[in-house]
């Protein structure tokens, strides 16, 4: 579909001290290559994905240096198409791939990772941005790619990375990936199968729970996101127990984590 060209993924703390990270992608490493904004990205022919943050120059996180997640191969013109680059998400549409509203539909790991699909190249499984902080938190109320799961089967059908009767025919046919929430989660209980078994149920059920029309034409605020959000996150600790529940997720069960950023979704509530 287009040329073949290596994707990097990135990550910085989503604010000063916050202990979960904004993620992004670009077509250069910016460990050795920096450019101070989008159009000198623009104008040096490379490209980058804000995912529903601002723009950064580097990387950089607490245990990730240089806040490099990884990098692997991947088809340029599908990536391009996913989700459009070296335009904020705020002023376009298709820079927002199908994170439609941010904090609804995913936060940026989702985003991230729609434009990573285009790395499952051949028998190379996408890359994402699982080694991000907070990761699996998004993962287990967002899913890999966004609650939207009907509307990114149209975009991979538009994009023709699957064929339009698989999109037709509805999200549960998307080509299947192997799933790595499944996996990590079978790694890590495969001793206790009953566990396993209600903890893969519950994610089911919450992604099912994320994936319902918000109330109202208005999208939720921030606050009322994270909240909702860390309910759910109080049900897999209840689940799980403290001592498995840090062990998946890297935090202790209570700790506050907010995975919407409020710097990006308000400014979209009120437009």
């Amino acid at each position: 579909m287009g040329p073949v060209t290596e994707l990097f993924a990135w990550a910085v703390p989503v604010w000063n001290d916050a202990p979960v990270d904004h993620t992004w992608v670009t077509t250069y490493d910016n460990r050795k290559t920096v450019y101070p904004d989008v159009s000198a990205v623009a104008k040096a022919g490379q490209f980058y994905w804000y995912c529903w943050g601002a723009f950064h120059s580097q990387g950089g996180s607490p245990g990730i240096p240089k806040g490099y997640l990884g990098k692997q191969s991947g088809d340029l013109g599908l990536a391009k198409c996913l989700v459009q680059a070296n335009v904020d998400c705020q002023t376009s549409a298709a820079a927002r791939g199908t994170i439609f509203i941010y904090g609804v539909n995913g936060v940026c790991h989702q985003l991230a990772n729609q434009v990573l699909y285009a790395t499952g190249t051949g028998r190379k499984k996408p890359l994402t941005v699982s080694k991000s902080r907070g990761y699996w938190l998004s993962s287990l109320v967002y899913g890999t790619y966004g609650s939207d799961t009907v509307s990114w089967a149209n975009k991979l059908a538009s994009c023709g990375a699957i064929s339009p009767t698989i999109a037709d025919a509805g999200a549960t046919t998307v080509p299947k990936l192997a799933d790595e929430f499944e996996e990590r989660a079978r790694e890590m209980f495969g001793d206790d199968p009953k566990l396993l078994a209600r903890f893969l149920a519950l994610r089911v059920e919450i992604n099912h729970f994320v994936s319902q029309k918000w109330p109202g034409s208005t999208p939720p605020s921030a606050e009322a996101l994270n909240a909702r959000n860390q309910a759910l996150f109080e049900q897999a600790a209840i689940l799980l127990g403290p001592r498995r529940f840090t062990q998946f997720f890297g935090f202790e069960p209570g700790e506050k984590i907010d995975l919407v950023d409020p710097r990006m979704l308000e400014p979209f509530r009120r437009k």
